[in-house]
C-alpha cells in the first residue's frame, strides 16, 4: 500500500479507530474474526450456552455516549450464506450493538461481488481518513495501514455509499429468515 503508514493492532490502532469526530463506518468481509476477548464467548454460544453480555458493556457505553452527542457508527457485514459459525455469533451478538446505536447492515457475499465492493475490512472516519484491516492466515488482527492518499479515501467513500444502499439494516435482514430457522441458529431478534 502507497502512501500509508502500519499502526499495528493494540492501543495505538483503538486511539485511530476511535477518533472520529462525526461519522465511523466499517466494511467487515470475513468469515470469520480471532480476536482474543472474543474466543470465549464465542465458544460459548456454539456449545449453548446461556449469553453473558456483560463483556461488551465498554463498547456498548461508548457507542450509546457517541451516539446520543450526535455521532454516528455503522458497519455493513458481507456474509457468506449459509452461515459460518462466527457470522451466527455476530448475528446475534449484533442485537447489542444496534440496541446502543450502532448501525449494522448486511449484504450477501453475491451481492458484494456483484457491487464490485472491496474484499477487504476498512475503516472510514469523518469521509477524510481511512485504514485498510490486516490479518494474519489465522484471521488474527495485526493492524491496519492508515491511508492518507485523498483519492483513496474518495474511491472508499462511494464504496461506503454503495454498499450502505445495497445492504439491509440487521432487523430487515433477519426478516427475511423464518422464526425456526433463527432460533435453529440461536439468533435473537
Amino acid at each position: 500500500m502507497t502512501d500509508s503508514t502500519f499502526v499495528a493492532a493494540g492501543p495505538e490502532f483503538v486511539r485511530f479507530a476511535r477518533s472520529y469526530e462525526h461519522t465511523a463506518y466499517r466494511l467487515e468481509v470475513r468469515d470469520r474474526y480471532a480476536a482474543a476477548d472474543e474466543a470465549e464467548h464465542v465458544e460459548a454460544f456454539l456449545a449453548g450456552l446461556p449469553s453473558d453480555d456483560s463483556w461488551m458493556e465498554d463498547w456498548m457505553g461508548m457507542v450509546l455516549r457517541r451516539t446520543l452527542e450526535g455521532q454516528h457508527i455503522e458497519r455493513v457485514r458481507v456474509v457468506s450464506e449459509p452461515w459460518s459459525d462466527y457470522t451466527r455469533f455476530g448475528l446475534n451478538l449484533s442485537r447489542l450493538n444496534t440496541a446502543a446505536g450502532e448501525d449494522i447492515r448486511y449484504l450477501t457475499r453475491d451481492q458484494a461481488r456483484e457491487l464490485k465492493l472491496p474484499t477487504y475490512d476498512y475503516w472510514l472516519l469523518d469521509s477524510h481518513k481511512m485504514c485498510i484491516l490486516r490479518f494474519d492466515d489465522q484471521d488474527v488482527l495485526l493492524g491496519a495501514d492508515v491511508v492518507q492518499d485523498p483519492a483513496v479515501v474518495v474511491e472508499h467513500a462511494a464504496y461506503r455509499d454503495i454498499a450502505r444502499r445495497f445492504a439491509l439494516p440487521r432487523a430487515r435482514y433477519l426478516a427475511t429468515f423464518d422464526d425456526e430457522f433463527l432460533t435453529k441458529n440461536r439468533i435473537d431478534k
